[in-house]
């Protein structure tokens, strides 16, 4: 039997968390095989401890006795040495093994901040349907959950613990060496500060400058890979942290959560407003909450109507192009148990018209490309 069949089998064996074969992370030490024919894999796991070694091994093991023959392979578990795991952070970074931003002018991936005026409006709901939206549809997706002092991505994607007598404590990442790596919902990668407490009931009280760090940090030391959109949920507000974001990501695009009655209205335009001061495009408004629907066909207004069209003519002012409503999300059930479970409407009950707007969002949003117009390729011309 070859050793080179069993690494063939190897290389579709994907990390879990890195979402690459763990043939180009140097996770395989190496393959042997007995006279009689059995396969022994050896592996490196990236850290002691790692969140996602039971699953790599089971899928290494099955990978190997796909050539072996079942009952006929080994796998022997091992740990990185120190260099061994730097050298896999400098792989990884490439020609960018200085930490920075990835996500900068000259990136190809789409950068949409959520913002909204007030809380409450389900901005962080909209955020987390939509980015799992996008990753049905191929893309590969990641959030940040820049809401610091409310943040609620890691229970609305289901990435929670709660063995710890029902508290809802987050999933860890993974640190290997100063890179983190960000775990993975429904095939969106997520950060999110409520992941580095240990105390589901802490709150975090920082100032400004803790809190640029905080996105900085996010932005800089957390390895996303190669995405095709990554998502900011923003804390509602002027603050701070939509202060940082337009700063580090002035070329970002603008999604505004707003409700249906005018007094929301009024602050989600503040909230568009502070974005274009920085910057950044507003690429267009979604209205949640924007009716119940009744037996009988008709449209309960609880929160009133006509807010999403309104904050979106205000933003158009002065614009060369307007700013479209993109949708108007209803008041639904499901949108709300789907977020309890940590399973996003938009899988849990895709015919519930709240996921088919917000499917409607994603489809408009799937379909963009940044473009290399203007942008560095990084290559010189031979002459």
């Amino acid at each position: 039997m070859s050793n080179e069949r069993v690494l063939a089998a190897l290389a579709g064996v994907i990390d879990p968390e890195i979402r690459k074969p763990i043939t180009d992370l140097d996770m395989v030490a190496g393959v042997s095989e007995d006279a009689a024919g059995h396969v022994t894999v050896g592996i490196r796991l990236t850290i002691a401890g790692c969140p996602a070694a039971t699953r790599i091994e089971s899928d290494v093991l099955k990978a190997a006795e796909s050539v072996a023959g079942v009952g006929n392979a080994t796998v022997e578990v091992s740990v990185m040495t120190r260099e061994q795991r730097q050298a896999l952070t400098e792989k990884l970074r490439g020609d960018k093994a200085v930490r920075s931003n990835p996500f900068g002018p000259a990136s190809l991936t789409r950068v949409y901040a959520v913002t909204s005026g007030k809380g409450g409006v389900g901005k962080s709901t909209i955020t987390a349907n939509l980015a799992v939206a996008l990753a049905k549809r191929g893309l590969a997706v990641g959030i940040i959950d820049a809401d610091v002092y409310g943040f609620s991505i890691p229970g609305l994607l289901g990435l929670v613990d709660t063995s710890e007598g029902g508290s809802r404590l987050s999933v860890k990442p993974t640190q290997v060496g100063d890179m983190i790596l960000p775990p993975v919902a429904h095939d969106v990668k997520v950060i999110s500060i409520g992941m580095f407490i240990d105390d589901a009931a802490a709150a975090v009280a920082w100032r400004g400058p803790m809190l640029h760090r905080t996105i900085t940090q996010f932005l800089t030391d957390v390895y996303f890979g190669d995405l095709d959109i990554l998502l900011l949920d923003l804390p509602p507000g002027t603050g701070d942290v939509a202060i940082s974001v337009g700063q580090l990501l002035p070329h970002a695009d603008v999604l505004v959560v707003t409700t249906p009655q005018p007094a929301a209205a009024d602050v989600a335009e503040r909230s568009g407003i502070v974005a274009q001061q920085t910057g950044q495009t507003i690429y267009g408004v979604i209205e949640n909450m924007s009716g119940l629907a009744q037996a009988d066909g008709s449209v309960l207004e609880l929160f009133g109507s006509g807010g999403g069209e309104e904050v979106a003519r205000r933003l158009s002012a002065g614009q060369d192009t307007p700013v479209p409503l993109l949708a108007q999300v209803p008041l639904s059930v499901a949108l709300r148990t789907g977020g309890d479970a940590g399973t996003p409407v938009v899988l849990a009950d895709p015919a519930d018209p709240a996921a088919i707007a917000i499917e409607a969002v994603a489809a408009q949003l799937a379909t963009r490309s940044r473009g290399l117009a203007g942008r560095s390729l990084g290559i010189s011309p031979r002459l």
